[in-house]
């Protein structure tokens, strides 16, 4: 073969022709000082496309070894999938890790398959996080500042079906949300309300857990430290969140376990109260306690604290004693199924829940029936 030489062809011509038919170079270089020569080069070298290479029988061994490498190793990588099962989406990402007193965000991979959302660390083979498209409930994703710049990053808040909130973060957060759109549908699933976000403190809260009906009352301006009750070796601690008060229950959102710890109906409230004794122990001089007492069992009764600033707190007094005014009217318990109603109410026209009836009732209903 003679060279030629084509003036039209380009770049992109001449590496096509390389990659597939190949190049090879066979050159000896002398190299001399003063016409002495001092160093040899023998240089043989073959540059080409991989399935050239391996079509002329060049570097076979290597590339099975290296396949069966690679085979092994994503076998490996991908042990948390199960029969049936494929990836979908696989994209870089954090998980936000929150385990006792350690909290920190974990880089990983996001693998988004048929059946679950997967953080996997694959240095360290170690599922972080992982959740079946069942168990789902709800997301909402928002910008969040770094603690160690100006910039902002994209944070998934994915609730649960158990009200547990976990946070994902990802550069290709519109990929995801969009993906994980798409395996919702294909299976029959929906992610039900999105979830609403403070403006205040960014954090998901309660619109994911309320009932249709039910309806926000009031939840404040600031941050509220709740006495978390003492619980097996953990003693009673004071951590921050924040109180909502519904139609129908008073509720405090942990910042720390990102669920709702506090769960009280507001016909169970029996007694408001408020003191300056005592207090989260952040700024004693300028916080006040409340003091909600409630009744679950009967007469068990129970007291819950919060504390906040001064000004704060006398807010949801006020507003709680207005709410809860309706309660001063005496209450009993239905000897049928334990719950709460008014004196009047149970005697004048039954329990609203079992259909229990009182005796003079029943004898007035059977008068006016015989008449």
């Amino acid at each position: 073969m003679e060279p030629s030489r084509d003036t039209r062809s380009t770049l992109v011509d001449l590496l096509d022709r390389i990659l597939d038919k190949g190049l090879v170079i066979n050159a000896d270089l002398i190299i001399s000082v003063a016409g002495i020569p001092l160093l040899g080069v023998n240089l043989k070298a073959a540059l080409a496309g991989m399935e050239t290479m391996l079509k002329y029988g060049v570097m076979q061994d290597w590339d099975q070894k290296t396949r069966a490498w690679e085979s092994e190793h994503r076998k490996k990588t991908l042990s948390f999938l199960v029969e049936n099962e494929s990836v979908e989406l696989k994209i870089y990402g954090s998980y936000d890790y929150n385990k006792g007193i350690y909290q920190a965000w974990k880089p990983g991979y996001l693998y988004l398959t048929n059946k679950k959302l997967v953080h996997y660390r694959q240095d360290f083979e170690e599922v972080t996080f992982q959740i079946s498209l069942e168990e789902i409930n709800a997301w909402t994703v928002n910008e969040e500042e770094l603690f160690d710049s100006d910039k902002k990053k994209h944070i998934m808040s994915l609730l649960d079906k158990e009200g547990q909130v976990h946070r994902i973060s990802t550069v290709y957060m519109d990929q995801l949300e969009e993906a994980l759109n798409q395996k919702m549908k294909e299976k029959g699933l929906t992610p039900g309300k999105k979830l609403e976000i403070h403006e205040e403190e960014k954090e998901p809260i309660l619109s994911a857990f309320l009932s249709e009906e039910e309806k926000i009352i009031h939840r404040g301006n600031e941050r509220i430290w709740y006495l978390v009750p003492a619980e097996g070796i953990l003693q009673e601690t004071w951590r921050p969140g924040h109180l909502f008060l519904t139609d129908r229950r008073l509720l405090w959102w942990s910042d720390f376990d990102k669920k709702i710890v506090y769960d009280c109906s507001v016909d169970k409230i029996r007694e408001i109260s408020m003191e300056t004794g005592k207090s989260n122990g952040l700024n004693s001089k300028n916080e006040k306690v409340l003091l909600i007492t409630s009744r679950h069992n009967h007469d068990a009764e129970s007291i819950s604290s919060f504390s906040a600033g001064i000004a704060e707190i006398d807010e949801w007094g006020k507003i709680l004693v207005n709410q809860l005014s309706y309660q001063e009217e005496e209450m009993e318990t239905c000897p049928e199924c334990g719950k709460d109603f008014p004196v009047k109410e149970l005697l004048e026209k039954g329990c609203p829940s079992c259909g229990w009836k009182s005796p003079l009732l029943k004898n007035g209903e059977q008068g006016i029936t015989a008449g």
